[in-house]
């Protein structure tokens, strides 16, 4: 509805430029829902934008534009001006009605358009390193990407998922070392290190095993589940591992099992990939020093102190950054250049990479060597997420990655599911701090767990076509439902809202942003489940057949819409509740 009032809005714009002998390309005009009902269903201000180029009053243009658009071939009913020079427009009412057959048409496809038409994009998310279970922060990234996955699928997209870990360098090592303390520690060949050692600012705590001194490194992890891997490792391996170091076999069965636990955390969030990749592939592949070869031969990289640079304050970036130590150990930063060269090399038209607060300041300097490098950086996005709180009583949980006193992932899922996760983490805009409210997420109750209001608005729905057939009432076909006995206000707001679901699944695709989805959905069911507490006015199943059949028609719309909604926020719309 929109679109069609949209096009005809264009085309009168075009139309009293040309009048006027203005053939300069047409300004961008809005068209959006009044934040009033009583407003109408839509306001424009193509007035008050053409006024100071056509040096007219907005007023009379807006009277001018609104004889050139008239009805718009039937679809508006009648207009209004407003304010300076606003446009109100309220559609005809047998149009709005026309959306029920569209909706009921299309089912499960409704909302979905071909706007990306087949075209590649990539979205990278979670990439956690194999150094622990998944936490609280990991969790929203995990919800926010695979969101912004299921909307580019939902838009035509042809979409690809990747995870891309680090896992070699200085934090692997330190996950080695600490399963090798806590295995000697196992096997009663180390002492462990007492508490304030573990605070000391500069020296790690030695140990003495058999007089060979063991550190425990001074900012291992200290987890439980570290302790886990080693038990493993002694029931399977005795004291066999006594002389292996830390970044040897050590490192790598600690990666391989919180690997494995990781990829099950995923699958209790529904959530999959198509490529897993790492760091030590880049190196393995050369596309690491490739990468460095070519940075060098352009004007953007130097060497000074026995360091290379990457002259990113050419590029209008605050400071330069080092790509490669003094040392000759390569950065975070070079790796990260290689792999996004590689992305592009693959094809992808569109690369979205889902990223901590954390990682911010790394997103721009990645870009500018790719620019360097005479790719598109433009194509490349940075969707950044704020940090994640957890409260319960009142209280913030204080967490710590390093000392292992977080809350993983898992744990928040054995006691609130994975409906309630996703919803949680997913109805904040990225860029906001969210507060993960423990107490309200284990709330069963459906008026006051906003994911079960969600839910339930289309279990309500179900129930209604359980009664139906119970009663011998057949379900109304797309083309039977007679939508002109929908007669009251609420019932059209009802449907105008049910019109809006796919504009929001394209504008929440583009920018990127799932949070716009379960805005939508919570007010379809801020809607509807109030319609139906009125049994009195709003009673579906009737001595009326037309009436039932309508409202019939609206349920399953209601029904259709809502799980949908649910569908691309990774949700399931249960029957019964």
């Amino acid at each position: 509805m929109r679109e069609k009032l949209q096009a005809a809005l264009d085309a009168s714009v075009r139309a009293l430029l040309a009048e006027a002998g203005d053939v300069a390309s047409a300004p961008s005009v809005t068209l959006e829902p009044p934040r009033q009902a009583e407003h109408g269903d839509f306001a424009t201000n193509a007035a008050l934008v053409l006024a100071k180029r056509l040096k007219l009053p907005p007023r009379a243009l807006a009277q001018a534009l609104i004889a050139k658009l008239g009805s718009a071939d039937g679809l508006v009913a009648r207009t209004e001006i407003a304010g300076p020079g606003f446009v109100n427009f309220w559609l005809d009412r047998a149009r709005w009605r026309g959306m029920l057959e569209t909706i009921l048409a299309a089912g499960s496809h409704y909302g979905r358009t071909d706007a990306g038409k087949g075209r590649r994009v990539m979205v990278e998310f979670i990439s956690a390193n194999p150094t622990g279970p998944l936490t609280m922060g990991h969790g929203r990234q995990a919800v926010l990407g695979d969101c912004i996955a299921r909307l580019f699928g939902a838009t035509g997209w042809d979409v690809t998922r990747e995870y891309y870990f680090n896992n070699g360098g200085r934090q692997m090592r330190v996950l080695g070392e600490s399963v090798r303390a806590r295995y000697l520690e196992r096997l009663g060949r180390a002492a462990a290190p007492p508490e304030d050692a573990l605070k000391d600012a500069e020296l790690p705590w030695p140990t003495a095993i058999g007089g060979k001194p063991v550190v425990f490194p001074r900012e291992g992890y200290q987890g439980g589940y570290i302790t886990d891997i080693a038990d493993a490792i002694i029931a399977r391996e005795g004291e066999g591992w006594l002389e292996e170091p830390g970044d040897g076999r050590f490192r790598v069965e600690a990666e391989q099992r919180i690997f494995g636990e990781i990829r099950a955390t995923q699958d209790a969030l529904g959530i999959t990939f198509d490529v897993y990749t790492n760091e030590l592939t880049m190196y393995a592949e050369k596309r690491v020093e490739g990468t460095l070869a070519d940075l060098r031969k352009t004007t953007r990289v130097y060497e000074e102190g026995g360091a290379v640079w990457l002259r990113a304050t050419d590029l209008g970036l605050a400071r330069d950054r080092v790509l490669v130590k003094s040392s000759g150990e390569a950065t975070y930063l070079l790796p990260d250049v290689a792999y996004h060269r590689q992305k592009f090399e693959r094809g992808f038209e569109r690369v979205v990479d889902v990223q901590g607060a954390d990682h911010k300041d790394q997103g721009p300097y990645v870009k500018a060597a790719l620019a360097a490098l005479d790719l598109p950086a433009e194509r490349l996005e940075f969707v950044i997420h704020e940090f994640v709180t957890l409260s319960s009583g009142g209280q913030t949980v204080k967490q710590s990655t390093r000392r292992a006193n977080f809350v993983t992932v898992d744990e928040v899922l054995k006691d609130v599911g994975a409906d309630v996760f996703r919803f949680f983490m997913i109805q904040r805009r990225p860029e906001s701090h969210l507060d993960f409210d423990f107490d309200l997420a284990k709330e069963t109750d459906w008026t006051k767990n906003p994911a079960y209001y969600l839910q339930y608005a289309h279990a309500r729905c179900c129930g209604i076509e359980r009664q139906a057939a119970e009663r011998g009432v057949a379900l109304p076909k797309p083309g039977d439902v007679l939508a002109e006995r929908l007669a009251l206000p609420e019932e059209i707001e009802l449907i105008r809202k049910l019109a809006e679901f796919p504009e929001v699944v394209a504008r929440a695709a583009e920018a990127c942003e799932p949070h716009h989805v379960a805005y939508y959905v919570r007010d379809v069911a801020a809607l509807w489940n109030p319609y139906l507490q009125d049994g009195k006015n709003h009673r579906v199943l009737s001595e009326d057949a037309e009436l039932t059949a309508a409202r019939l028609g609206l349920a399953a719309a209601v029904r259709t819409v809502v799980a949908n909604g649910l569908a691309l926020l990774g949700m399931s719309a249960p029957e019964r509740m």
